[in-house]
């Protein structure tokens, strides 16, 4: 195997910090070394790297081109390692870590409300949860566990569905002025909230009514639910969204149906993980824990027969 080309952390270290304050004054200062200890580390990785990193002009220090694109690559590897050993700084050697994919406005409306239940009662179970718009790939992402909308399908994952999600608009008492939509024709005209991970459905919402919009794809775009909900609430327009996600401004009266028709959902939120992993003591608590979750008064309710589906490819 062909040897490493592995400059020093010191050096790398030294090199980050006289980068980004261009000062050799300033990075030993902040390091606690001296200028001469730090201007020796530079001068051994630019040796190594066998290309100049600095340049001083008019007194005063530049990167070159090579040393602006190391800096790049530099700082992403420093942030990583300080992140990766703080991360270890709070994890007890009984510890056991779980990382969680969610979509946005799912986690923050749904699961994150939840999680003190979980965390109360597995508290060996140090959890980490990230977000994405679309559902995570659990192999690609490096997670365990992944909730998503959809139709049960991740590759190489078992899927449990947890619960339906029915459509409606929502939008601000104030633009009904106190009454209803009298027609489609009147919810058609009105400014029409666009999610950017559902481009289809307004248009989809008119056509299970057997009628033809043609400003079902006009109106302000937002990337996510809960950014919809409240440009809906601040009066921008009317937002489609599944009603969970829209439930606690529905309940609070700052927001409003404004036309009757539910849409019933087209997918259903699922619970997915490895399918190598099914019998994790971590994944398998995890995942009885939020179906029962799901089952409960507060959750969406049980969920249809077709409850497990399995992808491979």
């Amino acid at each position: 195997m062909e040897k490493r080309l592995m400059p020093s952390m010191m050096a790398l270290q030294c090199f980050e910090a006289v980068a980004r304050h261009m000062s050799f004054t300033r990075a030993a200062e902040e390091l606690h070394m001296t200028q001469s200890a730090i201007s020796k580390q530079i001068a051994q990785l630019e040796a190594l790297l066998r290309n100049p990193l600095f340049l001083r002009v008019r007194r005063r220090l530049q990167l070159t081109p090579a040393g602006a694109l190391y800096q790049s690559e530099v700082r992403a590897i420093l942030n990583q390692i300080d992140v990766a050993s703080r991360d270890i700084l709070t994890y007890g050697s009984e510890t056991q870590v779980l990382t969680i994919g969610t979509q946005p406005t799912f986690g923050s409306r749904w699961l994150i409300p939840r999680l003190q239940r979980f965390m109360a009662a597995h508290p060996e179970i140090q959890l980490k949860v990230r977000s994405e718009t679309h559902p995570f790939d659990l192999m690609q992402a490096k997670i365990d566990i992944s909730l998503f909308f959809g139709h049960g399908a991740l590759p190489g994952a078992q899927c449990v569905e947890l619960f339906e999600a029915d459509v409606v608009p929502v939008c601000s008492p104030a633009i009904l002025h106190g009454g209803k939509l009298a027609s489609l024709a009147d919810l058609s005209r009105q400014t029409l909230i666009q999610c950017a991970s559902r481009p289809e459905a307004w248009h989809d919402y008119f056509s299970h009514q057997q009628f033809q919009s043609d400003r079902s794809y006009l109106g302000p775009r937002f990337d996510t639910f809960y950014m919809c909900v409240r440009a809906a609430e601040g009066g921008c327009g009317i937002a489609l969204t599944p009603r969970l996600l829209a439930e606690e401004e529905l309940q609070a009266g700052k927001l409003v149906v404004p036309w009757d028709y539910v849409q019933p959902s087209d997918g259903a939120y699922f619970v997915a993980y490895s399918e190598h992993s099914a019998e994790v003591p971590k994944i398998k608590q995890f995942v009885a824990w939020v179906r029962d979750e799901a089952r409960q008064p507060d959750g969406r309710g049980a969920p249809r027969a077709r409850s497990m589906k399995k992808r491979t490819d």
